[in-house]
This record gives structure tokens, sequence and C-alpha cells, in this order.
């Protein structure tokens, strides 16, 4: 979330450093998520961070990375955030 309201935010700075805040917090996220084995928050954290590196013009890695993730999934393909993974897989990238 703290990515996510960084990029929403008026925050003092460049361009980079925005994205650059919002790119960590992301990645915490990630990191948080896998230690606790949390797939669903892994999931959310990867689709922001996707977004935001296929923002920026990194869209074969944003790909890559949901895609790694959106593939562990084997059920539950009904849910908000499997549904807005596919669509960003077959509409972003």
């Amino acid at each position: 979330m703290k990515g996510e309201l960084t990029l929403q935010s008026q925050f003092q700075g460049t361009r980079f450093e925005v994205r650059d805040e919002a790119e960590g917090c992301f990645r915490k996220a990630i990191e948080i998520a896998r230690r606790q084995s949390a797939k669903s928050l892994e999931l959310r954290a990867v689709m922001s961070l996707s977004r935001l590196w296929w923002h920026y013009g990194n869209k074969s890695e944003a790909r890559q990375m949901l895609s790694e993730i959106y593939g562990w999934f084997t059920e539950g393909f009904d849910t908000a955030d499997l549904k807005e993974a596919k669509a960003l897989l077959k509409d972003a990238f």
C-alpha cells in the first residue's frame, strides 16, 4: 500500500525519486510475502511492481515476473486478483 500511496501522493522530489521509492516498497512487500508464504499478497505486490515497470518501459521484465507468480496458482482463477493479473498479462504486456 505504501508504494501505491507514494505513486499517488504529491511526493516532493523528481519523478525518478518517486519511482524508486515506490519500487523499494513493492520489492519489500514481495520479500515479506515470500517469507510468509503469502502467495496472494505476493501476487498483489508483483502486480504493482509490474505496472510500475511497464509504465517506465521495462515491459519484458514486468511480464516475466507477473507470469511466474500467476503460473504458481492452480485454483482461484475467479478471484479479483487473479482476474486482474490475467488481464494485465493479456492486455498490458
